[in-house]
């Protein structure tokens, strides 16, 4: 038991790194993007008691708003 527990959290680590490796390349307004919406995910999913809709429409709107905010100033 406690191998598979162990397992489980080497393969989170690995995916971790894993994910963050993906985003050295991204712009500053990509990045922001991207957390916007995974907080907009996580947090629609947390409004609406874990509905599909609620998550996917946090994500998009978090993503939205993640974008504007950092567009360059004019």
């Amino acid at each position: 038991m406690i191998t598979i527990q162990r397992s489980a959290l080497y393969a989170v680590v690995v995916a971790g790194f894993a994910g963050l490796a993906g985003c050295s390349g991204m712009t500053t307004q990509e990045r922001n993007t991207a957390i916007g919406a995974g907080v907009g995910g996580v947090a629609g999913s947390a409004l609406t008691g874990g509905s599909a809709l609620g998550t996917i429409g946090g994500a998009a709107a978090g993503g939205v708003i993640g974008h504007e905010i950092s567009k360059p100033k004019r």
